[in-house]
Protein backbone atom coordinates (compact mmCIF):
# COMPACT_ATOMS: atom_id res chain seq x y z
CA UNK A 1 0.00 0.00 0.00
CA UNK A 2 1.57 3.25 -1.14
CA UNK A 3 1.34 6.08 1.36
CA UNK A 4 2.26 9.70 0.67
CA UNK A 5 2.56 12.23 3.48
CA UNK A 6 3.06 15.91 2.74
CA UNK A 7 4.48 18.48 5.10
CA UNK A 8 5.73 22.05 5.03
CA UNK A 9 2.73 24.11 4.01
CA UNK A 10 1.90 27.38 5.67
CA UNK A 11 1.46 31.12 5.31
CA UNK A 12 4.00 33.30 3.55
CA UNK A 13 4.04 36.79 2.09
CA UNK A 14 4.15 37.36 -1.64
CA UNK A 15 7.72 37.21 -2.86
CA UNK A 16 8.70 34.80 -0.13
CA UNK A 17 9.70 31.17 -0.19
CA UNK A 18 8.30 27.94 1.16
CA UNK A 19 9.37 24.32 0.94
CA UNK A 20 7.17 21.24 0.82
CA UNK A 21 8.13 17.63 1.44
CA UNK A 22 6.44 14.39 0.50
CA UNK A 23 7.58 11.19 2.17
CA UNK A 24 6.57 8.01 0.39
CA UNK A 25 6.30 4.52 1.79
CA UNK A 26 4.92 1.14 0.89
CA UNK A 27 7.12 0.02 -1.97
CA UNK A 28 10.21 0.79 -4.00
CA UNK A 29 9.67 3.81 -6.24
CA UNK A 30 12.36 3.42 -8.86
CA UNK A 31 9.82 2.81 -11.58
CA UNK A 32 7.59 5.69 -10.54
CA UNK A 33 6.74 9.22 -11.52
CA UNK A 34 6.02 11.49 -8.59
CA UNK A 35 4.77 15.03 -8.58
CA UNK A 36 2.68 17.83 -7.19
CA UNK A 37 -0.76 19.07 -8.08
CA UNK A 38 -2.65 21.95 -6.50
CA UNK A 39 -6.28 22.80 -6.13
CA UNK A 40 -8.30 25.78 -4.96
CA UNK A 41 -11.89 25.45 -3.71
CA UNK A 42 -14.29 25.06 -6.60
CA UNK A 43 -11.52 24.62 -9.16
CA UNK A 44 -10.01 21.64 -10.91
CA UNK A 45 -6.75 20.14 -9.81
CA UNK A 46 -3.84 21.78 -11.59
CA UNK A 47 -0.53 20.15 -12.46
CA UNK A 48 2.48 21.84 -10.89
CA UNK A 49 5.48 19.59 -11.44
CA UNK A 50 6.62 15.99 -11.76
CA UNK A 51 9.88 14.07 -11.48
CA UNK A 52 11.02 10.68 -12.64
CA UNK A 53 12.11 8.84 -9.54
CA UNK A 54 14.82 6.86 -11.32
CA UNK A 55 16.34 9.42 -13.69
CA UNK A 56 15.30 12.68 -12.00
CA UNK A 57 13.84 14.13 -15.19
CA UNK A 58 11.58 17.03 -14.28
CA UNK A 59 8.48 18.63 -15.73
CA UNK A 60 6.89 21.96 -14.79
CA UNK A 61 3.80 23.88 -15.66
CA UNK A 62 4.67 27.18 -17.32
CA UNK A 63 3.40 29.35 -14.45
CA UNK A 64 5.98 27.99 -12.00
CA UNK A 65 9.03 27.58 -14.25
CA UNK A 66 12.00 29.46 -12.83
CA UNK A 67 10.31 29.82 -9.43
CA UNK A 68 9.66 26.25 -8.26
CA UNK A 69 12.13 23.38 -8.09
CA UNK A 70 11.25 19.73 -7.58
CA UNK A 71 13.82 17.25 -6.34
CA UNK A 72 14.00 13.90 -4.64
CA UNK A 73 16.17 12.08 -2.14
CA UNK A 74 15.98 8.42 -3.07
CA UNK A 75 17.62 7.28 0.17
CA UNK A 76 14.92 9.03 2.21
CA UNK A 77 12.06 8.22 -0.18
CA UNK A 78 11.23 11.90 -0.06
CA UNK A 79 10.33 14.41 -2.74
CA UNK A 80 10.74 18.13 -2.23
CA UNK A 81 9.19 21.22 -3.75
CA UNK A 82 11.07 24.47 -3.22
CA UNK A 83 8.85 27.42 -4.02
CA UNK A 84 10.43 30.84 -4.47
CA UNK A 85 9.05 34.21 -5.53
CA UNK A 86 5.63 33.10 -4.41
CA UNK A 87 2.58 34.90 -5.73
CA UNK A 88 -0.91 35.27 -4.27
CA UNK A 89 -2.19 33.08 -7.09
CA UNK A 90 -0.01 30.20 -5.82
CA UNK A 91 -2.40 29.90 -2.87
CA UNK A 92 -3.85 26.37 -3.00
CA UNK A 93 -3.89 22.99 -1.36
CA UNK A 94 -0.86 21.14 -2.70
CA UNK A 95 -1.05 17.38 -3.22
CA UNK A 96 1.77 14.91 -3.61
CA UNK A 97 1.11 12.22 -6.21
CA UNK A 98 2.74 9.01 -7.40
CA UNK A 99 2.21 6.55 -10.23
CA UNK A 100 4.12 3.86 -12.03
CA UNK A 101 6.28 5.64 -14.58
CA UNK A 102 4.19 7.78 -16.89
CA UNK A 103 4.87 8.80 -20.46
CA UNK A 104 5.87 12.48 -20.56
CA UNK A 105 2.63 13.34 -22.32
CA UNK A 106 0.64 12.05 -19.32
CA UNK A 107 2.46 13.52 -16.31
CA UNK A 108 0.15 16.55 -16.16
CA UNK A 109 -3.08 14.51 -16.13
CA UNK A 110 -4.45 14.04 -12.60
CA UNK A 111 -6.46 10.96 -13.56
CA UNK A 112 -3.26 9.09 -14.39
CA UNK A 113 -2.14 9.05 -10.74
CA UNK A 114 -3.46 6.36 -8.41
CA UNK A 115 -1.75 7.61 -5.28
CA UNK A 116 -2.42 10.96 -3.61
CA UNK A 117 -1.38 12.49 -0.34
CA UNK A 118 -3.81 14.24 1.98
CA UNK A 119 -2.76 17.71 0.85
CA UNK A 120 -1.11 20.64 2.55
CA UNK A 121 -2.31 24.24 2.47
CA UNK A 122 -0.11 26.95 1.02
CA UNK A 123 -1.34 30.50 1.53
CA UNK A 124 0.43 33.49 0.01
CA UNK A 125 -0.65 36.87 1.34
CA UNK A 126 -0.31 40.17 -0.48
Amino acid sequence: QVRLVESGGGLVQAGGSLGLSCTASGRAFDGYTMGWFRQAPGKEREFVTAIGWHDGKTYYTDSVKGRFTVSRDKAKNTMYLQMNSLKVEDTDVYYCVAESTLHPTLVATPGEYDYWGQGTQVTVSS
